[in-house]
């Protein structure tokens, strides 16, 4: 009896209403939650019969039914945090996270809100880690294969200086000297002098006195000094030579040659015979460069504006940086910043075809396709943004709305089924 199927077309949409406020609910529960996806409820018509079969027309339709629950990734909010452990991505793509037991059941997630736990390694709240590409912090270079993002030492051994690279300017105006150096009186015998720093092989700091003087037009020699006590078998208070080397200069002012004649650099506690590059820039016959990026001889003072050098003393971390690359760099109280690991992100081809596992985590699917793994910045994946999480992209306003046009709904379908009542009691009532 059509009465009948009307009871039960209300009842179709008193559940398809109830469902749609569950998803509501679920929205405005997660307003706060950070990198929360909003969701939507998709439903469809159910036909009971068709009159007049496959020609169409006359058809009686038999309510509602849920069809599926759509997340909606649209951007959120990026929110600063000062906090430097918490990432945001902007644009797509998803942190790596393995579940650090069993069989380390990877996961995606945009919540960035990470820390650290005992071991120095990445983790989400609920101790996932983070995952990631080794780098070598010497040359910059990551690796190709995924593993834990973990800040392995907290300090960097010393390194002794092995290049020292000076930009200057020697004035082409000084007359040629004709005394013979002296280094005890070499404030009178230099043209130019000037102070380096060069680091030791244990990391000690060492003032380094380099004493430039002109032997002809266009050929410079330079020499480098220090304490005797800074030596080894040198002379407290007695300065020694302990490298040297000549440089000569095209007629309009460019390095044409840069030689190191002479080096003996044995700083006492030290290892002896340290190999220490003197360079003063790109060289045209010694480095084949053009000459003009480095030191020069023009027709002005004398004077240092560059001075570079590759050693430092031992450090401890004191901080930690993340570019937008999702490369991690550490900090040390050396002064040295070097990188330590990168991060890695997964773009998947259907986003809302992941499924949803909780704690603000998606898992793999089949309508998600196969995750697309590399770094931030490539290929379509978004960027690292650090001290930023990113909020929920659930808007209030729309929810309250929706929420009101459910509630009518839901009040609009028991009035169908309250109709339905009265006919069929009014049917009942035919026997009296």
């Amino acid at each position: 009896m059509s009465i009948l199927a009307g009871l039960y077309t209300g009842i179709s949409g008193l559940q398809a209403s109830g469902s749609a406020l569950g998803i509501i609910g679920d929205n405005i529960a997660n307003a706060g939650t950070t990198a929360y996806k909003a969701s939507r409820g998709e439903f469809q018509d159910v036909i009971a019969s068709n009159l007049k079969g496959i020609l169409g027309g006359n058809q009686i339709g038999r309510g509602v039914r849920l069809a599926g629950v759509t997340s909606i990734f649209t951007q959120g909010n990026l929110t600063p945090t000062e906090r430097d452990a918490d990432m945001a991505i902007r644009g797509d793509g998803f942190f790596i996270l393995k579940n650090s037991g069993g069989a380390g059941e990877v996961s995606y997630t945009r919540d960035g809100s990470f820390r650290f736990d005992d071991k120095g390694r990445m983790t989400s709240t609920d101790g996932s880690l983070l995952q990631g590409y080794k780098v070598d912090p010497e040359t910059g270079k990551s690796a190709t294969e995924l593993t834990d993002i973990q800040f392995s030492s907290n300090t960097i051994p010393a390194k002794g200086s092995t290049s020292i690279r000076i930009d200057a300017n020697l004035d082409t105006r000084k007359t040629v000297n004709p005394a013979a150096f002296d280094l005890a009186t070499a404030d009178k015998t230099a043209d130019f002098t000037t102070a380096v720093r060069i680091y030791d092989t244990t990391g000690t700091a060492h003032s380094v006195n380099m004493h430039f003087y002109k032997r002809q037009d266009g050929e410079w020699e330079w020499n480098a000094s220090a304490d005797g006590s800074a030596l080894q078998g040198g002379v407290d208070g007695t300065p020694q030579v302990i490298a040297k080397g000549k440089l000569t200069f095209t007629p309009d002012g460019k390095l044409n040659s840069d030689e190191i004649l002479e080096s003996n650099i044995s700083f006492r506690g030290a290892q002896a015979g340290q190999k220490v590059d003197f360079n003063f820039g790109d060289s045209i016959i010694t480095r084949k460069g053009t000459g003009t990026q480095g030191s020069t001889q023009y027709g002005s003072n004398s004077q240092v504006y560059r001075q570079l050098q590759d050693g430092y003393a031992a450090g401890n971390l004191t901080n930690f940086s993340v570019d937008e690359q999702g490369v991690v760099s550490g900090s040390y109280s050396n002064g040295v910043t070097r990188p330590l690991a990168k991060m890695a992100l997964a773009r998947f081809e259907n986003n809302e075809g992941l499924y949803k596992l909780g704690s603000n985590r998606f898992k793999e699917a089949v309508l998600s396709g196969q995750p697309l793994v590399g770094s931030a910045g490539e290929a379509g994946r978004g960027q690292v943004v650090s001290k930023t999480l990113e909020s929920s992209n659930v808007d209030l306003a729309n929810e309250f709305v929706k929420m009101i046009q459910t509630q009518r709904n839901f009040q609009a379908n028991a009035k169908t089924i309250t109709a339905s009542d009265e006919l069929l009691q009014d049917i009942i009532n035919l026997k009296r």
